[in-house]
Order: C-alpha cells, then sequence, then structure tokens
C-alpha cells in the first residue's frame, strides 16, 4: 500500500494532543491588536483550543500519521 500524503496547510495549522485529541490555535491574535477591544484580546489569550468534534474527522483525514 503507497503512503498516505499530508496535507500541508493542515500540518500548519493542527496538532494532535498526547491523548490523540487535534489542538488549534485560537484567531484574532496576530496583527491590528490596538484596534481589538480588552474583551476580544481576553478570550483569545488562550492560543491552543481543542478543535470542534464536528471537523475532527475531516483533520484526522488531512493529518493521516498522526494519534488516532
Amino acid at each position: 500500500m503507497p503512503k498516505l500524503k499530508t496535507n500541508k496547510a493542515a500540518s500548519k495549522r493542527y496538532r494532535y494532543t498526547a491523548l490523540g485529541k487535534v489542538k488549534r490555535t485560537k484567531a484574532n491574535r496576530r496583527h491590528r491588536l490596538a484596534t481589538k477591544t480588552k474583551r476580544t484580546k481576553l478570550t483569545a489569550r488562550v492560543q491552543n483550543g481543542i478543535a470542534d468534534k464536528t471537523c475532527e474527522n475531516t483533520i484526522r483525514k488531512l493529518l493521516p500519521y498522526g494519534k488516532k
């Protein structure tokens, strides 16, 4: 059976945790922080959120060599 290709865009956006969950970086913390409210920056402070269960099957197809 041939090797499966990893989607490189997904590999830069998602990682697997030690328990096999899909980890992602939250949005709105990269640039233009001066125009955003304190509350917006506070809620986006946690950088490593867990990806939604509805998207997890799709992400697992894009990243075939992670923890199952």
